[in-house]
């Protein structure tokens, strides 16, 4: 606006200069003259004329100006910016009105007191402003951040841009700083930077393979010092070759499907040559104006161990090693989608006078017998097919791309390498295999099919003498003579009442003290002996005739419980065994309400276990647990870690108790397991809030093993053997 002033003025000097000039003109040269007269007339317009041009002009420049600065005070209004300007030699101070916003001081506070921007600034960040005035003398332009104090006690970080103004001769003559609020900006970096920094993830930034950042847990990871370490170094030089491959493979499908991120698994070796398993996510990013790329690294070893450890347990015999029925029907599922006019066997293989062993000698020899069996079988068979453990003493084996020729030499040499003893310690054990063989596509086109039809066929191998093979044929009918002598005496025996319930005492390990009491169901048939629980449980759930029987064998010991507590014995509970055939089965809730109020027993002394085959219809079986839990009746997992066991369902089941299969108890004892699976069921169940029991214990050292892990309930034959009425109710009154 002082521009446009003294122009003006110049112009309205210039007009006057002009106007003497002319009358002095006139007054020395004849002025009467008419032509002078015009002259200075015209003279005189045209002057006035060129002021009112000019003052036009000037009064447009002005209002253009105006609505400038308008346009710019706008502007700096609604940005947090702020202008502070100091002309030395004229001492004229000039700023912005937007310092209000940014300080929260007027604008009079800052004209008044010069140092007022000075005496808010954060004390932690007056260094800053002292090594500025230094470099702003210096004549570099400075650009500073720091913390100001405002009224209300908010702190509030500025940045500082200070340009410096020097004369010709080198004199500070003039100062401007542009003032800008970037909080928001800084406390975003610093959350950003804490999330970064206290992220439990490796997080780095790689360009050209080469380390430019990574945070304090991304150097622990590799296992060196700190950051400081590893920035400029190869990330390659902790990757062997085929995670390098992994790497490679991962960002060229990036830059083919112009993916802006993508993740994968790999293996890191550590500064200590430890291998790790990470889990990379990587991302294209710009850093520092240059391309690179964003990796976020997780250490995944230990869930990469238990999942191996779930599925170890999901479809691995855990007594032999051997792929378990899950994996074993799989596998063939996938062989039968597949196979197209080639010939495939199903061999089912069992150990003839395996239980005999099995109850005289113990389950530890039994288990070392199944062992041994199963490398038998493995030797035998070598690389032609698959051997797997179906359950007790019963093995499947898959024979591919095979002949009959094939089949039978396999089967001969399963028979020879049988035909020795077992060497158990000095003691000489014999078992023979009775083998049955069902033919794709002759005897069966589904697995199921040819699995019960080799069974079958192995039941007639057994007829016939044991120690043999026999192959399916449709004379059989589809089940096999001795099944159908059982299944008919299964039925005659539930109408006669020929079952007999016999009771394992369970114990509190540290005491020695009888705390329950588990029923299991024994029968003995009139012409063929005592059968196996193992075989016609089975034989029962798959007539369905184990949907009375259960129930009878409810009923039997809630009325036996009834007679201890009147007998002066206590409110002893009482462990039952159920199917899960039973649990779907409509009416089974009502049967045991039934048998709860008919003989008077607290719900809270009864404990119902279930196996883990109930998961395959977990939605049924959950309803019905959660109504059994609802009657106060304690619920119990049996052989845990051998069958369908999934802890995503374990989880959301009311379970109360998990039992350790003796299988892991029998591990305690093997120098290669130290137990490790009954530990980890151990822990795992008081991470859950389950209570955990341990059974088969018959040594000594898996009973102070068990202690020492926390498991405080056991039962096995080192405490107490299965006891007949009589037997197990001398125990309870000597208790």
């Amino acid at each position: 606006m002082n521009i446009f002033k003294h122009k003006w003025m110049s112009y309205i000097s210039l007009i006057i200069i002009c106007n003497i000039l002319v009358g002095t003109l006139y007054f020395f040269f004849h002025h009467d003259t008419i032509f002078y007269h015009i002259v200075f007339i015209t003279l005189n317009f045209v002057m006035i004329a060129l002021l009112i041009y000019l003052l036009a002009t000037v009064n447009k420049t002005t209002k253009d100006l105006q609505k400038s600065n308008q346009r710019l005070n706008s502007i700096f209004d609604s940005l947090d910016v702020a202008i502070w300007s100091h002309d030395f030699k004229e001492d004229n101070l000039m700023i912005t009105p937007g310092i209000e916003k940014l300080y929260g001081y007027s604008l009079d506070e800052f004209y008044q007191d010069q140092l007022l921007w000075k005496k808010v600034v954060y004390p932690e960040d007056l260094q800053i402003i002292e090594d500025r005035q230094g470099e702003l003398k210096a004549g570099k332009t400075v650009t500073s951040v720091y913390r100001i104090f405002r009224p209300d006690g908010e702190v509030r970080w500025i940045r500082d841009r200070g340009i410096p103004v020097f004369d010709e001769k080198g004199n500070y003559v003039d100062f401007t700083s542009v003032l800008f609020d970037v909080t928001e900006t800084k406390e975003r970096e610093e959350r950003y930077r804490g999330l970064v920094e206290m992220s439990p993830d490796l997080i780095a930034v790689i360009r050209k393979w080469s380390i430019d950042y990574i945070n304090e847990a991304g150097s622990k990871l590799i296992g060196e010092n700190g950051p400081s370490e590893l920035i400029g170094k190869s990330i390659l030089r902790y990757m062997p070759t085929k995670s390098v491959m992994v790497i490679k493979e991962a960002l060229s499908d990036m830059e083919a499907n112009e993916l802006e991120k993508n993740r994968f698994e790999t293996e890191i070796v550590r500064a200590d040559g430890v291998t790790v398993n990470i889990e990379i996510s990587v991302m294209n990013i710009l850093y520092e104006g240059r391309k690179a790329r964003l990796i976020v690294g997780r250490d995944i070893t230990d869930r990469k161990k238990a999942d191996e450890m779930i599925h170890q347990m999901a479809y691995y015999d855990s007594l032999t090693g051997l792929p378990n029925r899950n994996m074993f029907k799989g596998y063939l599922n996938e062989r039968l989608s597949k196979v197209t006019d080639s010939m495939l066997a199903v061999l089912f293989l069992d150990l003839d006078r395996f239980k005999i062993i099995n109850d005289t000698k113990g389950h530890s020899t039994g288990d070392l017998i199944l062992q041994k069996a199963a490398k038998r079988l493995l030797e035998a068979v070598s690389d032609q097919g698959m051997v797997s453990r179906q359950g007790g003493d019963e093995f499947i084996i898959l024979l591919e791309f095979t002949s009959n020729k094939e089949i039978e030499e396999v089967a001969d040499r399963i028979i020879q390498v049988f035909s020795h003893p077992f060497d158990l310690n000095g003691d000489e054990f014999f078992v023979t295999p009775s083998v049955g063989i069902s033919l794709y596509p002759v005897d069966g086109e589904d697995q199921e099919t040819l699995i019960k039809n080799a069974d079958t066929a192995m039941y007639l191998a057994k007829e016939r003498g044991k120690n043999n093979y026999q192959y399916y044929n449709s004379t059989l009918q589809n089940v096999s003579t001795r099944k159908m002598e059982l299944e008919v005496g299964l039925r005659k025996a539930l109408v006669e009442d020929h079952f007999e319930v016999f009771y394992q005492p369970q114990y509190k390990l540290e005491t020695r003290e009888v705390c329950g009491v588990e029923a299991l169901l024994r029968w003995k048939h009139p012409k063929l002996g005592m059968i196996s629980p193992v075989e016609f449980i089975p034989l029962a759930e798959e007539t369905g005739l184990i949907v009375p029987i259960g129930r009878g064998v409810l009923r039997k010991v809630c009325e036996q419980h009834k007679l201890w507590k009147e007998a002066g014995l206590g409110a002893v509970p009482v462990a039952v065994n159920v199917s899960v055939r039973q649990v779907q089965d409509s009416g089974f809730v009502e049967d045991v309400k039934q048998a709860l109020e008919d003989f008077d027993l607290d719900p809270a002394d009864l404990e119902l276990e279930i196996t883990e085959s109930i998961m395959q219809n977990i939605e049924t079986s959950s309803s019905v647990l959660k109504q059994l839990k609802e009657l106060g009746i304690q619920i119990a997992l049996d052989d845990f870690g051998k069958g369908y066991s999934s802890l995503s369902y374990l989880k959301h089941l009311p379970i109360d108790k998990i039992k350790i299969d003796k299988s892991f108890v029998d591990d305690i004892l093997d120098s290669g397991l130290n137990g490790s699976i009954a530990k980890a069921i151990i822990e795992m169940s008081h991470t859950m809030n389950f209570s955990v029991i341990a059974e088969g214990i018959e040594q000594e050292e898996q009973l102070l093993f068990l202690l020492e892990n926390s498991c405080k309930l056991g039962q096995g034959y080192l405490l107490s053997r299965p006891l007949d009425l009589d037997g197990v109710t001398g125990v309870l009154r000597e208790e």
